[in-house]
């Protein structure tokens, strides 16, 4: 569901169990909240931030609430978002029928990547639109390839910042966030990011993390969220939680609203 030049890849062994750390993480992505892609003039929000050593050698050595943000997964780990059998390990079917979308929607899918989600969710929308986005230009020049090639004309890749998902204010019917939020350099813009383009009212977020709760879900805890930590920073920004539904086989899908 952002990210930065990796350095090295994951062993192949490690991504096929799927997962106790995603296969690309990058030590460069530590560096990224040292700058800000805030316009000029602008200074960041640093509420809710403290910077200390990683408890996690998988994370950076930035926490938000008291969660230390994740490394990101580069470009490079493309081959792993597109996985023979991740529908199956992640029901990705059914998370899309729980987004109820409607014909006319427009969805963000933000962290797009290769476009997974956002060409599954195109031919469900076909009086709408899916804004693709990503911050790395090289899944940028994949979507787009993707998107010529499927000929699906209401993908629209967006490339956005760290900070700014570019999104179109008070436009958004469903913003889509798979496993990506947790590895956000600055969650604290980004939330209120997508709390402004969401519909008053209607606009719904679908917030998808893998259980903290459960430990049998094979996935190192800071790649993880609890419903707990999710609705501690969701209200922060001014979104509402709405409800989380436990369909899935091993991640929650939560929903929050913009008043």
């Amino acid at each position: 569901m952002k990210k930065a030049v990796v350095i090295g890849l994951m062993a192949a062994t490690a991504v096929a169990s799927a997962c106790t750390q995603l296969p690309l993480e990058s030590n460069v992505a530590s560096q990224a909240f040292v700058r800000s892609d805030l316009p000029s003039g602008q200074t960041p929000d640093t509420a809710g931030y403290e910077t200390r050593p990683p408890r996690d050698p998988s994370g950076i050595g930035r926490y938000y609430l008291g969660r230390q943000i994740a490394h990101v997964m580069g470009h490079e780990g493309a081959d792993w978002l597109e996985r023979s059998d991740r529908r199956e390990e992640e029901g990705t079917d059914l998370l899309l029928k729980e987004l109820q979308l409607k014909p006319t929607d427009v969805v963000a899918d933000l962290g797009a990547g290769t476009g997974f989600f956002s060409f599954r969710i195109a031919p469900l929308v076909p009086k709408g639109q899916v804004l693709a986005e990503d911050i790395q230009p090289e899944m940028i020049a994949e979507l787009t390839q993707r998107k010529e090639k499927n000929k699906l004309p209401n993908v629209k890749p967006v490339l956005g910042t760290t900070t700014d998902p570019r999104l179109p204010a008070s436009g958004v019917d469903v913003v889509l966030l798979v496993d990506a939020y947790h590895e956000f350099d600055h969650p604290r813009e980004m939330g209120r990011a997508i709390r402004n383009a969401l519909r008053p009212r209607t606009g719904r977020l679908a917030l998808v993390e893998y259980r903290a709760e459960d430990p049998n879900v094979p996935i190192k805890p800071i790649h993880k969220m609890t419903v707990a930590q999710a609705k501690k920073e969701m209200s922060a920004v001014g979104l509402e939680f709405v409800e989380v539904r436990e369909t899935l086989p091993q991640q929650h899908l939560m929903l929050f609203r913009r008043p």
